[in-house]
């Protein structure tokens, strides 16, 4: 009896499948919208990496954008432009760079790295000598120096500040002459800590860096014939994970109303 039973419930399964089937067979064409990322509502987490000097400016873009776009949390990575490029080159799952330099961010643009389209120079800043506020000694210009202990400044081969900071030296005649006095550092932070704490003497930063400080002040800025532009590139990654995301907050970094706290940080904007 049961084998009876069975044929017709195979026979009824069997005509059901023929007529989904036939309904999927020829599917109409998606008309959907490329996905808005305002819209979603599953949370993505976009990786930045950017340079130290970006923190405390980046840090309050951040609050602003979470609010506007709470589906999307920002993870900032703030470390030297030189050691941000080799973690990205090496494979670090990054949605978009800020670089102090535009040198890291050719390099990445040249191993196919970075959207062409989705990348420009954002930013300018001034390189500047600061010692520890109330420090006796007086530095008016580059010569002065040589009066000093020791000088911190950032590793040239991974900071563009000591980069900057090792042109304008040379420009002066003072690199080879001063190479005992100087102490490098990971980056422009470490640099500023340094002074503030009176480890060193004084120190080389970005004029953003020492703005902020109650601990320093600057004693003299490095005129800009004396060192490269001093230019801040943003720029999407190719291999983004949330690529819509990672425009959308390209987009924002590029908007007015980041103009204005990049703007308050001391920095002067490109776009």
């Amino acid at each position: 009896m049961q084998k009876f039973m069975k044929e017709p419930i195979l026979a009824a399964l069997s005509a059901i499948l023929i007529i989904l089937s036939s309904g999927c067979g020829h599917p109409a064409a998606s008309s959907a919208p490329v996905k808005d990322p305002s819209d979603s509502t599953e949370e993505v987490q976009l990786l930045i990496s950017a340079a130290a000097s970006l923190t405390e400016s980046l840090n309050e873009l951040q609050s602003l954008y979470e609010a506007e776009h709470p589906q999307v949390k920002l993870t900032f990575n703030y470390a030297a432009s030189g050691t941000l490029q080799q973690q990205i080159e090496q494979g670090a799952p990054v949605d978009l760079f800020l670089s102090a330099g535009t040198k890291q961010m050719n390099a990445l643009l040249d191993k196919g790295l970075i959207n062409e389209s989705l990348t420009t120079n954002l930013l300018t800043n001034n390189l500047v000598l600061i010692v520890p506020k109330g420090d006796a000694v007086v530095v008016q210009r580059m010569d002065d120096l040589s009066k000093l202990g020791d000088i911190a400044m950032g590793t040239p081969e991974s900071v563009p500040a000591g980069k900057y900071a090792q042109q304008a030296l040379a420009y002066h005649q003072l690199w080879d002459t001063l190479q005992s006095h100087l102490v490098l550092t990971k980056d422009v932070k470490q640099v500023l800590s340094y002074v503030e704490t009176g480890n060193v003497d004084a120190g080389f930063v970005y004029k953003t860096d020492a703005a902020f400080s109650d601990k320093v002040k600057v004693a003299l800025t490095a005129e800009p014939e004396s060192h490269d532009p001093i230019e801040y590139p943003i720029g999407v990654l190719k291999g983004s994970a949330h690529p819509d995301e990672a425009k959308a907050f390209y987009e924002f970094i590029l908007s007015d109303q980041a103009r204005q706290v990049f703007i308050k940080y001391g920095f002067t904007p490109m776009v």
